[in-house]
């Protein structure tokens, strides 16, 4: 989850611009050179909370080195991406927890994380992605987000003894982890038009450092999969799950009216239209 200030969601192309190299060329098909380009073209790391900006763009930059090399298309690490992400909520929500599922859960959507960083690297990789690419990313992002805390509220359905009158919470905490997305991308989406609008060549984002993204990292979905790992201890999973769900729900309370009075300060386009003069009745 991005961060308060200035949304940046996790589906947003990566780097900050074409990842080629010097003399303007597509890098060579070795991970060597294709770590090389895509090191000179990373986005800003301001406002990334901590698991995604130390960890996980780290390790989606290898994969999309080694796609790169294996010549394969950003759509085909976004559906591998899936295909990880999806088989993992699968096993939460069909099978009981235990250590077996205490590993491959989290493996499995950690590795999808990454693979959702790595397709923005690869495109970038080959000169820049298309619409119908970034249109994939987002569905698939914004389909995990929903269908995951369902999965850990069908789990807590299928045990309720170990929650007692919890097995609520991931209803709501999908709520909010809906809510949020959406208001993320639709933030992030208008100020670029008011950044375009105003002839600005990039969308301009305020500086954050380490503290900041220690501070949100409650907030990323890559500590959520990490969390993922206790499932085979139930009191100490739902204790994390439960903190989770409340810092999100704070810092969504928090952002929502922040983000409103951004964009109601934002100049509206064209002058008011005055009121017309009263037409005599027909």
């Amino acid at each position: 989850m991005p961060e308060l200030l200035t949304p940046s969601p996790t589906t947003s192309p990566e780097g900050a611009g074409p990842a080629r190299a010097p003399h303007g060329a597509p890098p060579e098909r070795t991970v060597r050179a294709a770590l090389a380009a895509l090191a000179a073209a990373q986005k800003t790391s301001s406002g990334a909370p901590a698991y995604s900006r130390f960890v996980n763009r780290r390790l989606g930059r290898w994969l999309a080195a080694v796609a790169w090399v294996l010549r394969a298309t950003p759509n085909q690490v976004t559906a591998v991406s899936a295909l990880c992400t999806f088989a993992g909520i699968a096993l939460l929500a069909l099978l009981p927890a235990g250590p077996t599922v205490a590993v491959l859960v989290p493996l499995l959507l950690v590795v999808g994380y990454a693979l959702d960083s790595a397709d923005g690297q690869l495109a970038r990789l080959g000169g820049g992605g298309s619409p119908a690419g970034e249109w994939l990313d987002h569905v698939v992002d914004a389909t995990k987000i929903a269908v995951l805390h369902l999965a850990v509220g069908v789990a807590w359905i299928r045990s309720p003894e170990d929650r007692g009158g919890l097995v609520a919470v991931p209803f709501a905490y999908q709520v909010v982890a809906t809510v949020a997305f959406f208001a993320i991308v639709l933030t992030e989406q208008l100020r670029r038009a008011e950044a375009a609008r105003r002839g600005e060549a990039k969308l301009t984002r305020p500086r954050t450092g380490v503290l900041y993204s220690l501070a949100v990292v409650p907030t990323d979905y890559g500590l959520l999969c990490l969390a993922f790992a206790l499932l085979a201890w139930p009191l100490g999973f739902t204790v994390v799950y439960l903190a989770l769900a409340a810092a999100n729900t704070l810092y969504l309370a928090a952002a929502l009216p922040k983000w409103w009075r951004e964009l109601s300060a934002a100049p509206r386009d064209g002058a008011p239209v005055a009121a017309r003069s009263a037409e005599p009745a027909s």
